[in-house]
């Protein structure tokens, strides 16, 4: 059981969060400030992206659960590891700290605080992209959780550094940070009017891996026989 309050929680959650959106966007501005070579600038974007998830999962994971994605929030809520009313706080502090991050970004590269996204992220392709990106990395969650959680933290930083790569929307997986992207007309951005069809892939790749991962890692249930008596 978590020994932390809900509002310590919070803070996790809101700071994870915002250090992680403040990778992608700054990461990305960086490497397109750096290289006018798209797949190197994606590379370092990548490896930051992931290198980060990796060190807040592991820091924050014992205080807050690192959920950091609303996605994961609603699918721990669903399975009864998260209390039901303990969900908005979540979803609040997600939101929150991802807009957050990206005014850090933005600030460290002395951009305006926030600017509203141009880069066009539509169609059927990306849309099933990011529906599979967000059950691969529910079910790498679930599983790791079940046979390794010592591991989760390295699990899910290198899952993401492989959807970067083998999804047509380079994987944001997270309604936070679609929401926090949206505010940045940067490498890393998404048009505000994309979002409601890139979340919607996502929840439902997330309750696809829900229901799938439920059923795969359910034990087995061990059926008590009685011995066989012998004939008289």
């Amino acid at each position: 059981m978590n020994t932390f309050d809900l509002s310590r929680r919070f803070v996790a959650e809101a700071l994870g969060t915002g250090l992680l959106v403040a990778t992608v966007v700054g990461s990305g501005i960086m490497a397109e400030t750096l290289t006018h070579d798209t797949a190197l600038a994606l590379l370092g974007n990548t490896l930051a992206t992931g290198a980060m998830l990796v060190v807040l999962i592991t820091v924050l994971g014992p205080i807050s659960g690192a959920h950091f994605n609303p996605a994961v929030s609603l699918v721990f809520w669903l399975n009864g590891s998260l209390p039901a009313r303990d969900f908005p706080a979540y979803l609040l502090a997600q939101l929150a700290g991802g807009i957050a991050g990206t005014m850090a970004a933005h600030l460290m590269f002395a951009l305006p605080m926030l600017e509203v996204a141009t880069k066009l992220r539509a169609g059927p392709a990306q849309w099933f992209s990011e529906v599979a990106a967000t059950f691969g990395l529910v079910a790498v969650i679930l599983a790791g959780l079940r046979f390794e959680r010592r591991a989760v933290p390295w699990l899910v930083g290198l899952y993401i550094t492989a959807a970067y790569w083998f999804t047509a929307s380079t994987s944001f997986a997270n309604p936070a940070v679609a929401v926090a992207r949206s505010l940045t007309n940067t490498f890393s951005g998404i048009r505000p009017v994309d979002l409601p069809a890139f979340i919607a892939a996502q929840l439902l790749g997330a309750l696809i891996a829900l229901a799938l991962m439920g059923w795969l890692l359910k034990p087995e249930t061990v059926e008590q026989h009685q011995p066989m008596k012998a004939e008289p």
